[in-house]
């Protein structure tokens, strides 16, 4: 073996212990984290953001998507403030993206990769920089990151959360530290803790983070009982890549057509459990109270005479797929699974706007931090929003990057790297005999007609897959993250 080939190796081996070694969870002491610079002249902002689990970038009524729903109070953030209409995550996964969102970074440089790695214990969250610098924080709902846990995590004065996906009816909650099995649905409830925390438990004096992080709308769908069959009479849209048709798999790598007869696939979703409309129904009903949630917030906040100066964003953990190409759920690069919905309300900061540039949820914490007086730290990937919506003169991203790695107990979707555009889409597989794919967006949004093969796209496909390598070489992802997993699930009845 030759002495690159060696050194090579040694650094391989180093960085996996290193991993391996991060994995137990443990608190980070609050005097070891280096406090970002603070910004001269910056007015720390009360801030609140709040998280929906799986809701697709695009069911949103002034969207018009499906016709039927209604959410006025995500319309109100719209209307009167930014709504991003090309937000993203960087890995469509309930943990990595959380993770993500938390810490500023993509998945394989927080290192975690799928739903069930514990949480490297130098981790650091956005939030903990907010507690040195004087503010008071809360987190209140799903933390679902670093297996079943629901123990109170760093950075967070007030914690409630339940233990993994929890439950839409009567959960057991962990408030403070405390089990407490609790009477209602999750959506209110932790509506109401959150306002409780607001009205009653912080400190009016301090600045105050607030973390919302909804469960719904995760399936299995179960709406607030008021809303159970308010759509039941309506009719879903079908996409036109759902019909298992040749045209449409036509050119698609092979893994998806055979995805749709799995836990993942629309011939047999989860097992059979549910058929396509009442799935469909469900989740619109469910997203009923996330919306109430938004106007509850919102309401206060004008009741105290803060609606004008705190800053509120609402986004999605991940998108999530209703037939799209036979498929269900998220995972994929395709665009209702990494593509998210993203609002931001601050009347004071943030005037009336639609918001076109490339966006991810990596942009979440520097931005918060810079809300609050901070830098960014070095560390972090992402970038400043607040140039982007003050229409500050500022170079901004020309495309964005996706990463998922494949799950042994979800084997059905393989390991995923690609970069979009605001033109153009390239997907890249790893460890499967199959081939990748290249979408024009602007004329084939729907993302139908794979142009990989196609002769006069063959100098776009090199230049996107040398942007794509070059994003991993320099970021330090060229490895393939393998941790431990639980084995072969034979369980498929809790989706992931």
């Amino acid at each position: 073996m030759g002495k690159k080939q060696s050194t090579s190796r040694r650094h391989f081996i180093g960085t996996m212990g290193a991993l391996a070694a991060a994995l137990p969870l443990a608190q980070v002491k609050a005097e070891t984290i280096k406090q970002p610079a603070r910004i001269k002249g910056i007015k720390p902002r009360n801030i609140i953001i709040i998280l929906a689990d799986d809701h697709r970038y695009d069911f949103m009524s002034f969207i018009g998507k499906p016709a039927f729903l209604k959410t006025p109070n995500m319309d109100r953030m719209a209307s009167e403030g930014a709504w991003f209409e090309k937000a993203f995550v960087t890995t469509a996964l309930c943990s990595p993206s959380r993770a993500s969102l938390l810490t500023g970074q993509f998945s394989h440089k927080h290192g975690v990769v799928d739903n069930n790695t514990m949480i490297p214990e130098n981790t650091v969250f956005f939030p903990q920089y907010l507690q040195q610098a004087g503010y008071q924080t809360a987190f209140i709902g799903k933390w679902h990151m670093g297996d079943d846990s629901d123990a109170p995590r760093k950075g967070f004065d007030k914690w409630i959360s339940f233990r993994g996906q929890g439950d839409y009816y009567d959960p057991t909650l962990n408030i403070d530290g405390k089990t407490v099995q609790t009477t209602g649905y999750i959506t209110d409830m932790l509506t109401d803790y959150a306002l409780d925390w607001l009205q009653k438990e912080r400190d009016q004096q301090k600045p105050y983070f607030l973390y919302l992080s909804h469960k719904a709308v995760h399936a299995m769908f179960e709406p607030a009982k008021r809303h159970l069959g308010v759509y039941e009479n309506e009719i879903p849209e079908y996409p036109a890549s759902m019909a298992d048709t040749p045209e449409n798999y036509a050119g698609k790598p092979r893994w998806v057509k055979e995805q749709r007869n799995s836990w993942h696939g629309v011939d047999y979703m989860y097992h059979g459990d549910m058929d396509y409309d009442t799935f469909y129904k469900r989740y619109c009903e469910t997203l009923l109270a996330v919306d109430e949630s938004i106007g509850k917030i919102l309401d206060y906040l004008q009741s105290c005479n803060e609606l004008e100066n705190t800053v509120v964003m609402y986004m999605g953990d991940n998108g999530f797929m209703f037939g799209e190409h036979g498929l269900i759920d998220k995972r994929s690069m395709y665009e209702e699974s990494m593509r998210v919905p993203f609002l931001a309300y601050c009347p004071e900061l943030i005037k009336p706007q639609r918001v076109s540039g490339l966006v991810q949820n990596i942009d979440i914490a520097p931005t918060l931090l810079e809300l609050a007086g901070l830098e960014t730290p070095a560390n972090m990937d992402g970038k400043l929003l607040m140039p982007l919506l003050q229409n500050v003169a500022t170079t901004w991203r020309s495309e964005i990057f996706y990463e998922y790695y494949w799950e042994r107990n979800f084997p059905h979707t393989p390991t995923v790297h690609g970069v979009r555009t605001d033109k153009h889409k390239y997907i890249h597989y790893h460890g499967i005999w199959d081939c990748d794919e290249l979408y024009d967006l602007e004329n084939d949004p729907q993302e139908m007609h794979n142009l990989i093969n196609e002769p006069q796209y063959q100098d776009l496909v090199k230049s996107l897959n040398q942007k794509l390598f070059d994003w991993l070489e320099t970021s330090k992802g060229m490895m393939i993250p393998l941790r431990r997993d639980k084995g072969f699930r034979a369980d498929r009845r809790k989706p992931g």
